[in-house]
């Protein structure tokens, strides 16, 4: 029977790490988080729910979720975002594969809670993703913005029952915040990568962007919230095609 290690990373998560914690200590033979300078109670409540924390301080999210698996007891990975909690089926297929472990790693769905509603459509679920995995057969990989688990070729990977459960934004203001900042970021990867854009697809893009998660997703079934995560979405889609757009002619005036 493998001893999984729960690893987790942090910055000012007072309000959410300890539902996480709390989530996974069925689970866990051994409970990490890795702080980036918490300014609030992070850190008291993590060493209170029993988690053995470390500090350094954060370049990126790839290179933090590696630095953070060095310190596991265990190659045995559960990997979570401090806003991020196992449901109770998911607990239970994760107790029965450490009975019979079969796979390399093994992958979930994703279910976001938005301003208290659960997003079920709108291309925001399943979002399955590989968080649970044997250390020697992979590790964390992506650019700034999105990072994933990526397991050496010819592993193999299973899926377990049960959701991943996300609780991302508390306010829609919160939501719009993040997008600003994260177009910042995804407009200058574009722009260094050579992406370039005009004004048609500042145009259209959006408004496809929107009527693909709301209609063709069936955005709409998550009733109020599902139009406001479709409608952010699609905005987010805007500023970053907008942010591009502006980066390519500050550079030509240069």
């Amino acid at each position: 029977m493998p001893r999984i290690s729960v690893v987790i990373i942090t910055c000012n998560e007072e309000q959410n790490i300890g539902r996480c914690i709390d989530s996974v200590k069925e689970v866990a033979d051994d409970i990490v988080v890795l702080d980036s300078g918490s300014a609030d109670n992070t850190i008291n409540i993590a060493k209170e729910k029993g988690a053995r924390v470390f500090q350094h301080g954060f370049d990126n999210f790839v290179a933090q979720k590696n630095r953070a698996l060095t310190y596991a007891s265990f190659p045995h990975i559960l990997s979570l975002d401090a806003d991020e909690a196992l449901s109770q089926q998911l607990k239970d297929s994760i107790l029965e594969i450490k009975n019979n472990w079969k796979h390399d790693g093994y992958k979930f769905n994703r279910l976001t809670n938005f301003c208290g509603r659960w997003i079920r459509h709108g291309g925001w679920y399943p979002d399955c993703r590989i968080r649970l995995w044997d250390s020697s057969k992979g590790n964390w990989q992506g650019n700034r913005l999105h990072e994933t688990v990526k397991l050496n070729r010819h592993s193999s990977v299973g899926f377990l029952k049960g959701n991943m459960l996300h609780y991302s934004f508390y306010s829609v203001s919160q939501h719009i915040g993040q997008i600003n900042k994260y177009t910042d970021i995804s407009s200058k990867a574009a722009y260094d990568k050579g992406k370039r854009t005009n004004r048609l697809e500042i145009f259209f893009k959006p408004k496809w962007k929107f009527l693909r998660d709301y209609l063709f997703k069936l955005g709409f079934l998550d009733g109020f919230y599902g139009y406001v995560v479709c409608r952010n979405s699609a905005f987010a889609k805007y500023l970053k095609y907008t942010k591009l757009y502006q980066l390519s002619k500050n550079a030509e005036k240069q």
